[in-house]
């Protein structure tokens, strides 16, 4: 006596088991699942700048108790937040990040223009395919050994750049 299942509860099933097995393969082996490391350079864009030096706008408050807390919650910037260029511009060419960031008030939030494509240099200045903002500079970054598929990645000497890779001498 056979027993005969629907076409939907089959197919039902079947989704469900590809779905679980691609979870379960994910979780068991995230090195399938992740970029390679030297690809992706996680730490290139920082959900948080840490400001080297106060904002101007509390450079002329007088410091007591209740105002160190507001400086210290202003030494830490989010990526993005919020300004404003007359009203509130708390990133007006603020330095953070140990002088690796340059922050600048751009279409209203806080932007790295030594670091980001679409505002590379200053506010609204985008950077070409196959580019990369390098120290506020668009920057060719694919047979460039100075700059070898991401700033400041250099090729040893007499080794060229080829394909944003450094290749053999």
């Amino acid at each position: 006596m056979a027993i005969k299942l629907p076409n939907t509860f089959i197919k039902a099933t079947s989704l469900l088991s590809l779905i679980l097995y691609f979870l379960i393969t994910a979780t068991l082996s995230p090195t399938l699942v992740l970029a390679d490391e030297d690809v992706v350079d996680q730490d290139e864009d920082p959900e948080y700048y840490i400001l080297d030096e106060a904002p101007s706008i509390l450079s002329n408050m007088t410091i007591s108790s209740k105002t160190r807390l507001l400086v210290s919650q202003y030494k830490k910037i989010k990526k993005g937040m919020r300004c404003h260029v007359v009203s509130y511009n708390i990133c007006n060419g603020v330095k953070a990040n140990n002088g690796t960031s340059l922050l600048n008030c751009c279409k209203k939030h806080c932007r790295n223009i030594l670091g980001d494509m679409n505002n590379c240099g200053r506010c609204g200045h985008k950077c070409g395919f196959g580019q990369r903002c390098c120290g506020g500079v668009c920057t060719y970054v694919n047979f460039n050994p100075n700059h070898c598929g991401k700033c400041t990645r250099k090729c040893a000497s007499g080794v060229k750049c080829e394909y944003g890779y450094c290749g053999y001498a």
